[in-house]
């Protein structure tokens, strides 16, 4: 554990002492770090709420103030048993700890918790920490167990850094998508159609189209091929796949079709489906390949469901009816290393175009349970491995961390905050290709088995989309804006001419408007700004007498008199950048 969770994770017991001092009849379950602070999980009678925070962090000042140790001491199970005999929680924690395992207190002051450790020397080496919210929180996160109340707080080295990570904290809500996409009219989640359920505004839509056609061109050139599948599937498919054994809670429920007539009449069980890989595989499936087709690249923007519970839900970062920009190859072991590095370099490539040039990778290796032949998980290891070496990208080896059924590389960006999203993936499957007895025939003849590898660039068009709003705070560059140029006459005496300048723009598929209201330029000025239109174009009188526009840029400002052909020019320029 790093220095500063340690200091986190000890700031989370200060404040259980503190609730402890303050309310009565408090029971205790655990209070970890996290990224940027801690914790703690209270059963109580008394309804927490903002209010409670002052005097709760006077108490932690306190505590911190007087420099109280930690101090560790290792018990029976009885001792302890008997220690927490009115704490069903640490108690239900304590058998949780295997047998032969050392059962570890840690005391600070009058409060002791049940813990492993480690904790600081004393509370004096807690620096700056401020409360930040309650939330109710099953227990164990299980929706069947007791709702306790979730305490969270920040913690740092110094006050200094913690107002940092503070202003952070307020940047990512002022970007936050779910705001910038009720305040820019981008999308939004219906209770009416069901929770988890995106709807997809037209300006949304615009910036969607503008990703999707961006996303099958750079696929064409680069030798895939489109496939298109159902959203249903029988039950006998998932079966054969594996998804009902192994991945049917996260499933929706089935539906029961009638098929056939009279005597041979039927229900037959039906899935909407989680995945888009069986159905990938079944296109396969239709003929015979030879060694000479491979490799085969097909990709989907396919929409997938997944029954995602209350609580893991967020906006578009986590939902249940998504669209995944999925995409399956089929090669060769001779062809397996130039695949995947020809897969990351074009991974990449599709990353950076949105502007993100911090990528990480994680590469994920065979666990203990694992099917597939040895020889093969390590060819596959290899050729992962190999190829984030040649395209030159930081990565990290979570040993043993693979699938059952093959190893992989997570592809993780850093957003304009700098906080991490996992986004592409690259995923060896030697399971699906011997459940589906996938074959094709190879230079000597007989039947081989072909390696499939499961990628995706931007994971889904949601969560990216969530991710895409927060990385630009609502303010998409050019070629991805739903609004890329908004038309301003100065007076009624202008609109036609502006109307014309919007043909024009449009004729060359730009997506453009005019803002015809009867109001003054600074007005229209503030509206488009506040809408985050990247380029506006003034038309007064004169203008329009001298066959110019008045350009405005969203981040630069004003720019200018120009014709029409001298902003297009400058327009094109910026689509690029």
């Amino acid at each position: 554990m790093d220095s500063i969770d340690v200091m986190r994770h000890s700031a989370a017991h200060v404040m259980a002492a503190a609730v402890c001092q303050l309310f009565k009849d408090v029971k205790l379950d655990i209070g970890p770090s996290t990224e940027e602070g801690f914790y703690y999980d209270f059963d109580l009678e008394h309804r927490l709420a903002p209010e409670d925070f002052p005097k709760i962090e006077e108490e932690i000042r306190a505590l911190i103030g007087a420099a109280l140790p930690f101090v560790r001491r290792e018990v029976s199970r009885e001792e302890a048993a008997a220690l927490f005999a009115g704490q069903p929680y640490k108690l239900a924690r304590l058998a949780d700890i295997p047998e032969g395992e050392a059962v570890s207190l840690y005391t600070c002051g009058a409060f002791t918790d049940l813990c492993r450790g480690p904790h600081v020397a004393t509370t004096a080496e807690i620096g700056a920490v401020k409360l930040m919210a309650v939330a109710g929180s099953y227990y164990r996160g299980d929706e069947k167990n007791p709702m306790l109340q979730r305490l969270y707080g920040m913690a740092d080295v110094s006050q200094e850094a913690l107002d940092a990570a503070l202003a952070r904290i307020e940047e990512a809500k002022r970007r936050d998508h779910r705001k910038l996409g009720r305040e820019l009219e981008l999308f939004s989640i219906s209770d009416d159609v069901g929770p988890g359920l995106a709807h997809w505004h037209p300006k949304g839509a615009r910036i969607r189209v503008a990703i999707e056609d961006y996303w099958r061109r750079e696929h064409f050139r680069a030798g895939y091929e489109m496939v298109f599948t159902p959203h249903v599937g029988r039950a006998k498919l998932w079966e054969t796949s594996g998804h009902l054994g192994f991945y049917r809670d996260s499933m929706f429920p089935s539906m029961g079709v009638a098929e056939g007539e009279g005597s041979h009449a039927s229900v037959e069980q039906y899935f909407v489906k989680p995945m888009n890989c069986p159905f990938h595989i079944q296109v396969y499936k239709t003929r015979r390949y030879s060694y000479r087709d491979l490799p085969l690249r097909w990709a989907e923007l396919g929409t997938v469901y997944r029954y995602e519970k209350e609580g893991v839900r967020h906006g578009l970062l986590r939902v249940r009816g998504f669209t995944q920009d999925d995409a399956h190859i089929f090669c060769t072991p001779a062809q397996i290393e130039g695949e995947i590095r020809f897969t990351v370099n074009f991974a990449l490539r599709i990353l950076r175009r949105f502007g993100f040039t911090d990528i990480t990778a994680y590469l994920s290796t065979r666990p203990e349970k694992a099917v597939g032949l040895p020889e093969r998980w390590e060819q596959a290891t290899r050729s992962l491995e190999s190829a984030l070496q040649a395209e030159g990208i930081a990565f990290q080896v979570d040993e043993g961390g693979g699938a059952f059924y093959g190893p992989k590389i997570d592809l993780k960006i850093k957003d304009a905050l700098g906080r991490p999203w996992q986004l592409g993936t690259i995923q060896f499957d030697f399971n699906l290709p011997e459940r589906f007895k996938l074959t094709y025939i190879g230079e000597d003849g007989q039947e081989h088995q072909p390696y499939m590898v499961h990628r995706a660039l931007l994971g889904s068009l949601e969560r990216f989309f969530g991710i895409l709003i927060e990385h630009y705070g609502g303010a998409f560059p050019a070629w991805l804006a739903p609004e890329q140029v908004r038309v301003l006459p100065i007076t009624a005496g202008q609109i036609e001419y502006a109307r014309g300048i919007e043909s024009k723009l449009r004729e060359a598929d730009v997506r453009v408007t005019v803002d015809a209201d009867n109001e003054k330029l600074g007005a229209k000025i503030r509206r488009a700004q506040l809408e985050k239109v990247p380029y506006m174009l003034v038309v007064g009188g004169r203008d329009a007498e001298a066959g110019v526009v008045s350009v405005r840029s969203r981040e630069a400002g004003d720019q200018g008199a120009m014709t029409l052909e001298a902003f297009q020019g400058l327009f094109q320029a910026a689509l690029q950048a």
